[in-house]
């Protein structure tokens, strides 16, 4: 993409309703513009991130054999009321009544509406397990909606739910997530520390959230410093293996970590002192075990091997997907601005032309730009006429990994220069070994990714 022909109205001030980092830097660098309390327009560079992290969420459930489908925003009241949630949810829920006087809902989430189209097509346990879910838009009324995309009222959510004949089935289903949400975090640059918590009204009494740990998480967490140093990384998971998905989950869940609401200081006090961590953490999802919750109520039954009807038993599982955006920037920045993790930035390479109009660099740039898109990679081309400062600013403030300079002096040695915005250091190359750079340090990158879901 060339910068002169894109939409990115960057602010030079910080907007005065920015609170917290994350808020600020969206405001600033053109990715996000409020139209209510707690709703947001997506402009082209927020919208490009949002979408390379649903990339991420839809590969990581597919790679754990999970099914996409899509569920409507709007719900019927009447299944909310089979549940008995309807009346139990709060004023979180936006309820809606239409022309023809039926009550409807803005989904907060869809444990009701995936249990009937369960129930409706599913009648024997050969049919099992199945773990259907999707990403969509969620509506919950916050009393204060604040910290931009951190604390919205609407919101983007991949949630999934698993049927399975038995309990021990659903854990297995419950240990699976836990193992692909590990997996999505860390291909974000992420490390989300799974912790037991509340279930709240979701419900059920076996529950991990994932916390990225930042000074403007709105929940206290407690925690052995231990678990900081665990790392997912390139293993490869045979999730069908209950033995093998079992052990990752008490890999990462032996050691204390815990939020403010299920925390228990007796047992806390049983970790080394100076292990014992206090901080903040940002929730970016949450994995739940409920049971027959909600498969018994509505009657979300199948025919086992002995030929009687039994309740499925089930589980959801959550990711904020446009909070995964808030919480990846409040982890990754500096005064300067955002600082992308390569596996969800909006472009993999800023292409910087220090005299635009000069024949030899803009011969250069625009031979990098052909290049490296040949390479499958996707550069953002400043090639606008501003000052070397206006465009380095730029730059700095949308955060992208790395950044080619192209000025006349350096390509009189057929030299460029290619800069790491996450540690500053520039190193000078030829425009060949630029590109090659980039091409090695995004394979791995592109490698860990699969084909995505069918849309």
């Amino acid at each position: 993409m060339r910068l002169s022909r894109y939409f990115l109205p960057v602010l030079k001030e910080d907007p005065k309703e920015a609170q917290i980092v994350s808020h600020r830097l969206m405001l600033r660098s053109g990715m996000i513009k409020q139209q209510a309390a707690g709703i947001y327009s997506w402009l082209p560079l927020g919208f490009k991130v949002l979408r390379r992290i649903e990339q991420i969420v839809h590969e990581e459930q597919t790679r754990a054999g999970h099914i996409p489908l899509l569920m409507p925003t709007l719900q019927p009241a009447d299944l909310w009321r089979e549940s008995g949630r309807y009346d139990d949810y709060g004023e979180e829920m936006l309820r809606i009544r239409d022309r023809h006087k039926r009550d409807l809902l803005y989904g907060p989430t869809n444990e009701e509406m995936i249990t009937d189209i369960f129930r409706s097509h599913v009648n024997s346990y050969k049919d099992l397990p199945l773990t259907l879910y999707h990403i969509q838009w969620k509506f919950r009324d916050e009393i204060r909606p604040r910290f931009g995309v951190m604390r919205g009222r609407e919101f983007l959510m991949k949630d999934g739910y698993n049927f399975d004949l038995t309990r021990e089935d659903a854990l297995h289903a419950y240990n699976r997530h836990l193992v692909s949400y590990l997996r999505t975090y860390e291909r974000m640059g992420l490390q989300a520390i799974p912790m037991r918590a509340d279930g709240g009204p979701i419900g059920g009494d076996y529950t991990h959230e994932f916390l990225v740990l930042a000074e403007t998480g709105e929940s206290e967490v407690f925690y052995d410093s231990q678990i900081t140093d665990l790392k997912f990384g390139s293993r490869d998971i045979d999730y069908d293996d209950k033995a093998q998905c079992q052990a990752v989950l008490e890999e990462f869940t032996s050691r204390y970590a815990r939020t403010d609401e299920t925390h228990d200081e007796a047992v806390f006090a049983q970790v080394p002192e100076d292990r014992r961590r206090v901080a903040r953490g940002i929730e970016v999802g949450q994995i739940f075990y409920f049971g027959t919750k909600y498969s018994e109520p509505m009657g979300a039954t199948v025919v086992g091997p002995d030929g009687a009807r039994v309740p499925v038993h089930m589980g959801s599982h959550g990711i904020g997907v446009s909070r995964l955006l808030g919480a990846i920037i409040e982890a990754s920045h500096d005064d300067k601005g955002i600082i992308w993790p390569e596996g969800v930035t909006p472009f993999h390479v800023g292409i910087v032309n220090l005299k635009q109009g000069d024949v030899a660099t803009d011969s250069a740039c625009e031979a990098l730009y052909a290049e490296l898109k040949a390479r499958g990679l996707d550069p953002l081309y400043d090639d606008r006429d501003e000052r070397a400062g206006a465009k380095f600013a730029t730059m700095d403030l949308i955060g992208l990994p790395w950044r080619i300079t192209v000025g006349p002096r350096g390509l009189a040695a057929n030299k460029v220069e290619l800069t790491s915005r996450r540690s500053g250091e520039t190193t000078e190359m030829s425009p060949a070994e630029a590109v090659e750079r980039l091409s090695a340090t995004y394979r791995p990158v592109f490698a860990a990714g699969l084909p995505s879901p069918a849309a």
